[in-house]
């Protein structure tokens, strides 16, 4: 193994040890409540044992629901090893109930009192396992078949994650701009990516500016469409959630919403830009004596056959998070012209449309600016 794979390594195994989750087995609640409620913890369980389950449990006043008593032994934390008695009741809501069954790993809401269990909930099936595996699984599938270049991947993956998650997350909350932050955030990225990947050259740099070019064009008409339609912003269930947290924040709902549009286009447009700006050295490369022209024209023909492909995929992955939403204007048959000016429809129409546009002229301005970096005059 080389010097520069051993550097980018260990820089990969920092990244990952410091912005893994914490894999403390328990996690304790900070209170937010009142003085004397009592205090909860957070920790992993097991069920051991079905002691009795019930269909259609009568609670009165015509309240049917459906009853278990379980044993889970907590498998985490102060308590691990500790058998508690949980009584778990569902609320007639799929979204919410947890039906669970012996051997099931779950996750709990300890009550703690003089240092004891006071009362214990089952809060939710265990998922961290599985989470860890796949993304152990995608790291080891870049390193493998990527080499060096997937190193890289994960190193640049894992700044990307560092940038967001200490930089543009909380100055967010802290209420500064959102678009300004999201164009700031999408341009750090953008540089630190690309250099890591393609190194110092005429194609990254080419690919740096056609990339911030077609994030401000984003930019551009997401905002500008946004505020000729009134979008505000709060059409999310987690937008409107963000009005009653504790910490009273006055949030730019519009911006957060263009902040998320600009985010969300970044990675497409930043892999047009590379693609062709690396086409072009290419092709630059092997014919030498090619016309600024041509080579222009290759860029060009090199964008369209991309295009194709990309806005396609910015469109379905934005249709793909929205089916239940498709399916239930269908199941309740709304006219079109009421369904066109709802607002979280409009904001996905402008999310998908603005971030492909970005994408689409993203293209001639990586072209225009490649060309001229790396025509040579003879």
């Amino acid at each position: 193994m080389n010097t520069l794979l051993k550097k980018y390594l260990i820089l990969t195994l920092i990244l990952l040890l410091v912005f893994m989750p914490n894999l403390s087995l328990a996690e304790t609640e900070e209170p937010i409540s009142p003085e004397d409620s009592i205090p909860t913890e957070f920790a992993k369980g097991e069920v051991v044992e079905i002691i009795s389950q019930e269909y259609n449990k009568d609670y009165g006043a015509g309240l049917l629901f459906d009853y278990q008593e379980v044993k889970v032994k907590i498998t985490s934390g102060p308590f691990k090893g500790e058998i508690i008695t949980i009584e778990n009741t569902t609320t007639g809501n799929p979204a919410y109930d947890i039906w669970v069954s012996e051997g099931d790993k779950v996750l709990l809401i300890l009550e703690i009192l003089a240092g004891g269990i006071f009362n214990g909930y089952i809060a939710d099936f265990q998922r961290d396992t599985y989470i860890y595996v796949l993304i152990v699984l995608f790291i080891l599938l870049l390193i493998l078949i990527g080499a060096k270049q997937g190193l890289k991947s994960v190193f640049t993956l894992g700044l990307t994650v560092l940038v967001i998650a200490k930089g543009m997350l909380p100055l967010l909350f802290a209420g500064y701009n959102p678009v300004l932050l999201a164009l700031l955030t999408g341009i750090i990225v953008t540089t630190f990516t690309l250099f890591i990947i393609g190194g110092v050259s005429k194609k990254t740099v080419a690919a740096v500016l056609g990339t911030a070019g077609g994030l401000l064009v984003s930019a551009f008409i997401a905002i500008f469409i946004g505020k000729l339609a009134n979008l505000q912003g709060l059409s999310g269930e987690e937008a409107q959630m963000l009005l009653y947290i504790p910490q009273n924040v006055e949030f730019d709902f519009q911006g957060l919403l263009f902040a998320g549009i600009i985010i969300g286009a970044l990675g497409a447009v930043m892999d047009v830009s590379m693609s062709i700006a690396s086409a072009l050295e290419e092709i630059n490369a092997v014919a030498t004596d090619i016309s600024l022209k041509k080579l222009m024209k290759s860029g060009m023909n090199v964008g369209k056959d991309i295009m194709g492909t990309m806005s396609n995929t910015l469109i379905l992955a934005y249709t793909g998070t929205s089916i239940p939403l498709f399916l239930l204007f269908m199941a309740y048959e709304q006219p079109f012209i009421k369904l066109i000016n709802m607002e979280f429809l409009a904001v996905e129409f402008v999310r998908a449309i603005s971030g492909t546009i970005g994408l689409i002229l993203a293209i001639p301005i990586t072209t225009v600016i490649a060309a001229f970096l790396m025509y040579k005059k003879t």
